[in-house]
């Protein structure tokens, strides 16, 4: 957890929404300023922030429209906090809670050095890592596709297939394994959606790639040297961590990506776990994943995961290849060299 400690003459708290926002603005002894309902519109908000400009910094809880207030402080030199929504416990307590209230917390938190920040991904690469957050998104909605039309044949207790049914070549004659008219144009609806998906996904992830080698070609080159690493698992761990440096420790790289187990610990006695949901989806997946397709073809990380699961049994063993997986990226990244498999394996 990083807070924002500087100090400032001015402190602007936001409750941020799509087509409005409510502003609280203290000064350093904690006198409201400023307390307003504005337009969400660039014009509204420098109007309303004009008389406090000498010294001021912004702050605005991290939800989905912070993406133009962001780059409009970036533009006009204003310091601008982003605030971890998870890790804003304040906001949510309190008797009342409204958008008034809601701001002056935030302006209260940030005055008081007490608010924690969430990255503020630069726009460079902002919307590419959308687009291929938007990919992976349409890939899970084809694969649910795909478990329906299995779980349908599971359903009526038709016989299983005889290939899989992944790929479009696969899948020819396949409406014929249902005999009945309405499962069959289920079924059919949801392979003329499955062949519009395979249609536009590879042209998505071709521009995903050209676009990753004009950002980053050589954190993506060090990527793709891992075994099984081969397309879409680089590019999530490249847009999604972007900067390395970032991460003064590997310690938190990791919690980032969350593939450690937060405990609730108090006078030396451990309570239970939480936190599991703050760190980044993406890369929990992305880790998840790599350690599946790292043990295929790979003698020696088969006799790791055999050694691990002996020893923690079968889900813990690949959750620790994960996070074995994430430290060796981390240091990858940070001295920009390739995958070292000897280093790797000698623990």
């Amino acid at each position: 957890m990083r807070f924002y400690t500087q100090h400032h003459k001015h402190y602007c708290g936001i409750d941020l929404h799509a087509r409005q926002m409510y502003l609280c603005i203290l000064d350093q002894a904690g006198t409201v300023l400023l307390s307003r309902n504005i337009a969400a519109t660039a014009q509204a908000f420098l109007a309303a922030v004009k008389a406090f400009r000498d010294d001021l910094v912004v702050a605005v809880e991290c939800m989905f429209t912070w993406y133009w207030l962001a780059d409009l402080c970036q533009r006009e030199g204003i310091a601008f906090v982003l605030g971890h929504a998870l890790y804003m416990r304040a906001i949510h307590g309190g008797k009342a809670k409204n958008d008034r209230i809601d701001a002056h917390k935030i302006a209260a938190l940030l005055r008081g050095g007490t608010i924690a920040q969430a990255y503020v991904y630069p726009p460079e690469m902002r919307a590419t890592r959308d687009l291929l957050r938007r990919r992976n998104h349409l890939m899970r909605k084809r694969s649910e596709l795909i478990a329906h039309i299995q779980n349908t044949a599971s359903q009526y207790n038709l016989p299983p297939f005889e290939h899989r049914i992944a790929k479009k070549h696969q899948r020819v004659g396949l409406l014929e394994h249902f005999p009945d008219v309405q499962v069959r144009n289920s079924v059919g609806l949801d392979l003329a959606v499955i062949d519009h998906y395979d249609e536009l996904l590879p042209k998505l992830e071709r521009h995903i790639r050209a676009c990753a080698k004009g950002h980053d070609s050589k954190a993506f080159t060090l990527l793709r040297s891992i075994h099984g690493a081969d397309l879409i698992i680089p590019l999530i761990i490249l847009y999604e961590v972007h900067d390395i440096a970032r991460f003064p420790r590997v310690q938190q790289f990791l919690s980032y990506c969350r593939l450690v187990k937060p405990t609730r610990e108090s006078a030396g006695k451990i309570y239970g776990h939480a936190g599991g949901k703050i760190g980044n989806a993406h890369l929990k997946w992305a880790f998840g994943e790599l350690a599946t397709t790292f043990l295929r073809a790979n003698p020696r990380a088969q006799q790791l995961h055999e050694r691990l699961k002996k020893k923690h049994g079968k889900g813990k063993a690949l959750a620790i290849l994960a996070a074995k997986l994430a430290r060796a990226t981390y240091y990858m990244l940070s001295r920009g060299k390739v995958f070292d498999p000897d280093k790797f394996y000698q623990d």
